[in-house]
């Protein structure tokens, strides 16, 4: 097959499942219909969020195992039924369950498989392939930011979120047709690694269990925990911090945040995983998480769109990069064969970030009324991130010893 079917497969299964990332516009309504406060909104998204994470390392281990056909095709009936569970939820316990457990499952079962399968197909372009695979995912929101809004204010939130379920379901199950392995032992014709090139590789299939002995999968994982916390901050509440920010922007002004996001999201996936290639994974994921670092504490403090917009931009640009090179690192440090479970592991990381982030946002909001505390800890975060990461190589693991009468001979 034409090895670029698959990222098509991925870029219509992203768009949906990136779905996720627009929670933020049905939090006012929620809060009006359901009367829950700031932390408890957030709590349904962290939900969301970890089981996300807990279910990519699920159907990372399960494609590795039967394919991605069957992971893929399970993630798409799950999304696609949890927003239709959603619409018809008229209680926080049912949101939990709807939004929080099913819609998680499928989009950890959903977003797997597109990563394990471009990573195998594209050795050569691995940066630039997921970055656009995983890109989907961040512009989906970018398509719900200009008329959800308005949407819900004239038909309400429940036929919206039915309508989205209906039609991320369709596009999720065509994405899965075209999701396939390529041959083992298949690479590029005329390719082979350079061991010269920036963006280094161990050369080794590692298991999950060789890559969980190595210090160079734990600074991974802390160091995506760190970084991804401040984005998720951010993604949870967005609309709402928007309108905080300016209180003198309507609904749908402030929900042009969210594509504003949404574009940056998809930008740092794709635009630094191409770069990546070119000057290195490390180097690029370092450059982008101090730039975060340093750019949160002046959206905290920001109440023009002169600032807002750009802002947002930068920050939400960084947080995609994270998503897109720690999933090209992961398949670069432990090899391709089994990326599926190691970058599940890794991917953990994001499952405690999205209990972190959204739930300390959501708590300072309700006890300061404002953002800007949080922002400022999150910076802090990334900065722990940066130093975790600046000083990563790929591992090297030595040849297994020969008998000694191997040696003799």
């Amino acid at each position: 097959m034409n090895r670029w079917n698959c990222v098509i497969g991925g870029v219509l299964m992203n768009l949906a499942l990136g779905a996720l990332y627009g929670w933020s516009l049905f939090v006012p309504a929620l809060q009006q219909d359901l009367h829950l406060t700031r932390e408890q909104a957030s709590n349904i998204f962290s939900i969301a969020i970890a089981v996300f994470a807990l279910f990519f390392l699920v159907g990372g281990r399960l494609q590795d195992k039967k394919g991605p056909y069957i992971v893929s095709m399970i993630g798409s009936v799950l999304f696609g039924l949890g927003f239709l569970l959603t619409s018809r939820s008229t209680s926080l316990a049912e949101m939990y369950l709807a939004f929080g457990v099913v819609v998680g499952m499928g989009a950890g079962f959903g977003y797997v498989t597109p990563i394990a399968v471009v990573t195998k197909w594209f050795p050569d372009r691995r940066g630039l392939v997921v970055g656009i695979s995983v890109g989907a995912f961040g512009a989906g929101s970018a398509i719900l930011g200009p008329i959800v809004p308005g949407l819900i204010a004239r038909h309400g939130w429940q036929p919206v979120m039915l309508w989205l379920g209906v039609i991320y379901l369709v596009s999720t199950v065509i994405g899965s047709q075209l999701l396939k392995n390529p041959p083992a032992g298949w690479a590029p014709l005329g390719w082979k690694p350079q061991a010269s090139s920036p963006t280094r590789t161990s050369g080794v299939d590692y298991s999950p269990g060789e890559m969980l002995a190595t210090p160079h999968f734990w600074r991974l994982l802390f160091g995506y925990a760190f970084g991804i916390s401040a984005g998720l901050m951010v993604i949870s509440q967005l609309l709402p911090y928007a309108r905080h920010a300016m209180p003198e922007a309507g609904a749908a002004l402030a929900g042009t945040a969210i594509t504003i996001g949404a574009i940056g999201n998809a930008a740092g996936r794709i635009l630094s995983g191409w770069l990546s290639d070119s000057i290195g994974r490390v180097k690029t994921l370092s450059l982008m998480v101090l730039i975060s670092a340093l750019a949160l504490p002046m959206l905290g403090r920001s109440h023009s769109l002169a600032l807002l917009w750009p802002l947002l931009f930068i920050v939400y640009y960084c947080y995609g990069t994270q998503l897109s090179l720690y999933a090209s690192t992961t398949a670069d440090f432990f090899g391709a064969k089994n990326v599926g479970t190691n970058y599940g592991f890794v991917f953990l990381a994001f499952g405690v970030a999205g209990i972190v982030g959204p739930k300390l946002g959501g708590r300072i909001y309700d006890q300061f009324n404002s953002y800007t505390p949080a922002f400022d800890i999150a910076a802090g975060l990334l900065v722990i991130a940066f130093a975790l990461i600046v000083t990563l190589r790929p591992p090297e693991r030595k040849p297994a010893p020969q008998p000694a009468a191997a040696r003799v001979a």
